[in-house]
């Protein structure tokens, strides 16, 4: 229900505001069920909750409250996700059918980019927007989430730049979203080597680029060569000569399409016609100017203010300024660690399929600084890591794994 049924909560205008509503119903199952092993390193992230709940108390207006709570419901519910995959992935035998939600949520994206292709006008009001009361719906920050979208452009713009978006308000969570699942979606082609599912993604894989493309998104194509890179290398000292034909596949199909949507060209169009470098150099400038007054616990939530070139509030425009700006320094170190943990915990994994999924937290850990994740993409970087870690400690040898008493242990 929460990722294979993601464009029917798009069209609802449920997507957002239902995401930790699924989180607090898997809550539910996990206590229920009684005690469950978390993910390695769940500490920091606990500790980095715990600095986010102290926050609070730096909240400068009413109206920031709601939107604080939201942002710690994306937390919370990226962690219950992360602990149910987790649990899950280390005691069922089939691991595929684990997995099987993210490839949902895959084909989401590959069709709500091209309906943003064929469609980018297409925009009308949801029914949750309708429901809402008017003073919550017409904050900006509520409103971008309940109002059906399917592309970014300047409506003033005589040429606009349509860029896809849906099901999310803003294309780069689309591009960020994209440069996740990814590596999953190779990842599951190698855990089951036939089937009807398994076509249809090796199909859909071509068939994502250029939705992805249109995008324009830089950071996306940085994340992507920096976790494809990493891979590389790995597979070349590892010898792991499946991972490394895996990997020339997918960087062929990536040249064939540009040789066919003259990316490069897209993007400097872009880049000249706006001022997204200059704003954002001024909103990080900010940032820092401001932390002087209050670096332990920020401010609790990003602040607009008339001093940036930017309209974008203080604290926006990537998660590394969110949290170090709205939580403090010692919340951004937490949550640093705890993709740097899963990066080199991921990284330990020997079979193609963990190789291909250590790429999430590499490419995570380079979006950081560029886009925001306090949104349902924190959630697929922690189901994606989960698995990755359960896959990883069930590849080891037996002698070095010490399942818990509750946990039966499953052969890699």
């Amino acid at each position: 229900m929460m990722f294979g049924l993601v464009p029917l909560w798009w069209l609802t205008g449920f997507f957002y505001l239902g995401w930790p509503l699924f989180g607090a119903l898997l809550l539910a199952l996990l206590l229920t069920r009684g005690r469950v092993p978390l993910p390695p390193a769940s500490g920091s992230w606990l500790l980095f909750l715990a600095l986010v709940a102290a926050s609070a108390t730096q909240v400068q207006s009413a109206g920031s409250v709601l939107t604080f709570g939201l942002r710690l419901a994306f937390y919370v519910t990226a962690l219950v996700v992360g602990v149910y995959v987790y649990a899950a992935a280390r005691e069922r035998a089939d691991l595929v059918r684990v997995l099987t939600p993210l490839t949902a949520f895959w084909f989401a994206l590959v069709v709500l980019g091209w309906l943003a292709v064929l469609a980018p006008r297409l925009a009308m009001a949801t029914p949750v927007e309708v429901l809402l009361p008017g003073g919550v719906a017409n904050t900006p920050f509520i409103q971008d989430m309940v109002h059906l979208s399917t592309a970014e452009y300047s409506a003033r713009s005589l040429n606009p730049i349509y860029r896809p978006a849906a099901p999310f308000p803003y294309t780069n969570n689309y591009g960020s979203a994209y440069a996740m699942t990814l590596p999953c979606v190779v990842a599951f082609t190698m855990l089951r080597r036939r089937g009807l599912l398994r076509v249809a993604l090796l199909v859909s894989l071509p068939l994502s680029l250029p939705p992805a493309f249109l995008t324009l998104n830089r950071a996306m194509f940085l994340s992507l060569g920096v976790g494809l890179a990493v891979l590389g290398v790995r597979a070349s000292l590892r010898g792991n000569v499946r991972v490394a034909a895996s990997l020339v596949g997918v960087v062929v199909i990536g040249a064939i399409a540009a040789l066919f949507i003259p990316i490069a060209d897209l993007i400097n169009r872009r880049v000249e016609s706006s001022d997204t470098n200059a704003d954002r150099l001024s909103l990080y400038l900010e940032v820092l100017r401001r932390l002087r007054d209050s670096p332990w616990l920020g401010y609790g939530a990003p602040v607009n203010v008339d001093t940036v070139s930017a309209d974008a509030p203080i604290g926006t425009q990537g998660q590394f300024w969110m949290v170090l700006f709205s939580h403090g320094v010692p919340a951004l170190l937490c949550f640093l660690a705890w993709f740097v943990a899963a990066a080199l915990i991921c990284g330990r994994a020997t079979s193609a399929a963990g190789q291909w999924l250590a790429v999430v937290p590499v490419v995570c850990l380079v979006q950081i600084p560029f886009y925001g994740m306090a949104n349902p993409n924190l959630a697929v970087a922690f189901f994606a890591v989960a698995f990755a870690m359960a896959l990883s400690m069930r590849e080891r040898p037996r002698g070095k794994v010490r399942p818990a008493a509750h946990v039966a242990a499953v052969p890699a």
